[in-house]
């Protein structure tokens, strides 16, 4: 949930051109454990900062406006979904490397999980 506008906003993308599958293919869509999470009072809106385990691909951190819908108590030991080969950015005082995902909802962020667990770093299929 790397800050921005547009799609981030919860548009919905009726009007997204069509990529090829090699686009899709260059994005890298993992699994990770929450390991810590820590307000994050510089933010225009509520969020955290969290910290995640990707397994082989290390231990990288992010900030997402999600405190509307969790805790940090809920989060830590949670398994989410993340883009871990977007660039680092600076987003206030803090650096994000990855983005976490979720959907858009009128009460806030809900963020994209797995259903059973899987190996901290594995790809989406």
């Amino acid at each position: 949930m790397r800050g921005g506008t547009g799609w981030r906003a919860g548009r919905v993308g009726t009007d997204a051109a069509p990529i090829d599958w090699s686009d899709f293919e260059k994005v890298l869509l993992c699994a990770g454990t929450v390991l810590r999470v820590e307000p994050f009072p510089e933010a225009r809106k509520p969020a955290w900062k969290l910290w995640v385990d990707f397994g082989p691909h290390g231990v990288k951190k992010t900030s997402a406006q999600i405190a509307a819908l969790y805790s940090a108590e809920e989060l830590v030991g949670r398994q989410i979904v993340g883009v871990i080969n977007f660039p680092p950015k600076q987003i206030g005082p803090f650096v994000s490397e990855f983005l976490l995902t979720g959907f858009h909802t009128g009460d806030g962020v809900v963020i994209t999980t797995v259903e059973r667990t899987v190996p901290n770093g594995v790809r989406m299929a």
